[in-house]
């Protein structure tokens, strides 16, 4: 099963494992399961790392490194998943968590979260 993993996700699979719920764990982990990141989620991360966020310290630019030495794919954004933006219901207003849930429905993905939020979307979107 293909896994994207929303940018807290990958935060945390990256520098804090620890953060990760044992069923988040388990899916990143498992062999059968394909881990995936969003252009989207490095664009978030490199603006709050821009800004200094204190919850944004991960450098994007190693973060996108390391996850593709650790096999995970990236998935780009393209015209199709910013159209599909306009097809969602209202139920979360972050730009770049929508543009996630896009491209999980466009790409027949299932989006990792731990947010209950983004949650709220029905489909392909797991709470974690």
């Amino acid at each position: 099963m293909k896994l994207l993993l929303d940018t807290h996700l990958l935060i945390w699979a990256a520098a804090r494992p620890d953060r990760l719920s044992p069923v988040a764990l388990d899916l990143i982990e498992d062999p059968d399961n394909e881990p995936l990141f969003s252009a989207a989620s490095l664009w978030e991360i490199a603006i709050k790392y821009g800004l200094g966020r204190e919850d944004f310290t991960a450098d994007p630019r190693l973060l996108r490194r390391e996850m593709q030495d650790n096999g995970y794919k990236e998935v780009t954004v393209t015209s199709s998943h910013v159209l599909a933006v306009l097809g969602l219901p209202r139920l979360h207003r972050d730009p770049f968590d929508r543009i996630l849930i896009a491209q999980s429905i466009v790409e027949g993905i299932t989006l990792l979260t731990a947010d209950p939020a983004m949650a709220r979307y029905a489909g392909l979107v797991r709470q974690v």
